[in-house]
């Protein structure tokens, strides 16, 4: 039986990887988990330069998940590079670098800089402020997906992962521009906007007023979203979006998804990943599978 998956020509030993954000550089979850036995470890969103991120409160509970609204606070690319990958470096596992920008310059400022660096992928955070367009997300227009994933890739020399907003009315136009784009693979979901009002304070719960929403309560969506993707691009899809189980991680792939990443359950199963890992691999052995891509409908 083989866990293994290939990934634009990258090897990962199996379709499990952290979701950006939910799981740092790996450093405060070493203690926990084995990062050798993970696919991948996916990088929080990393900048050009530091960003403080926004006001507190920022992060708020609601029933089935969480909203966030850190900001993509990051200590920059200098920083990142001297200092987490290094750390990621000492792990048998695949690096994976999520890359955000508030213009098409802060991207590929930070995609130039790790040309040369020990990474294996690079994922675009697209849901990031076009500061030149108004503020509307790159990734809710299509024409600005493909104009940044060609910029991207002329620039990459890893290969490019277009993580996709589901805040779009049809995300299959944005999954099909990417790819038009050059893009190696695509991820999905994002986290979709939602709002909490506390009615004992009568104000935001969040700062920001809004934030993404994460957790179990979005897993349907993501489902739905990766299962249309798939079937509209041939390159592969990484899905993600309210995985706690590996009944959860099994559902994306049986939608089409070539590997999965995990992430608000981090924060309350640090150990969800292997947990993800070990469920697969006994789904595996109890239907005769020999291979991930067995997992998929036909």
């Amino acid at each position: 039986m083989n866990l293994g998956v290939n990934l634009a020509g990258v090897q990962l030993k199996n379709p499990v990887m952290t979701a950006s954000g939910t799981f740092g550089s790996g450093v405060e979850y070493s203690e926990f988990v084995d990062l050798n036995r993970l696919g991948a470890v996916v990088t929080k969103g990393v900048a050009n330069v530091p960003w403080p991120g926004n006001p507190t409160p920022r992060i708020a509970e609601v029933t089935g998940g969480m909203l966030n609204a850190i900001g993509l606070q990051n200590p920059g690319i200098e920083t990142f590079c001297k200092r987490d990958i290094p750390f990621l470096k000492q792990f048998d596992t695949k690096i994976i670098v999520n890359v955000c920008g508030k213009t098409t310059e802060e991207y590929l400022e930070v995609v130039e800089r790790l040309s040369d660096e020990p990474v294996d992928m690079l994922e675009i955070n697209i849901s990031c402020p076009n500061v030149k367009e108004g503020g509307i997300a790159f990734g809710q227009n299509p024409c600005s997906v493909e104009e940044i994933t060609k910029a991207v890739k002329k620039k990459a020399r890893q290969p490019v992962i277009m993580k996709l907003s589901p805040n779009v009315t049809d995300i299959t136009e944005t999954a099909r521009a990417a790819e038009a784009g050059g893009a190696d693979v695509v991820s999905l979901i994002n986290t979709l906007t939602g709002m909490k009002i506390d009615i004992h304070r009568r104000t935001f719960a969040l700062a920001n007023q809004t934030g993404g929403l994460s957790g179990p309560a979005v897993k349907p969506v993501a489902v739905r979203m990766v299962y249309q993707v798939s079937h509209a691009v041939k390159v592969p899809v990484i899905g993600m979006g309210g995985i706690l189980t590996a009944e959860d991680a099994i559902e994306f792939l049986l939608a089409g998804a070539s590997a999965v990443a995990v992430g608000t359950a981090n924060f309350h199963n640090p150990s969800a990943t292997l947990d993800i890992v070990r469920g697969i691999e006994e789904y595996m052995e109890r239907y005769g599978m020999e291979q991930i891509s067995d997992i998929r409908l036909r």
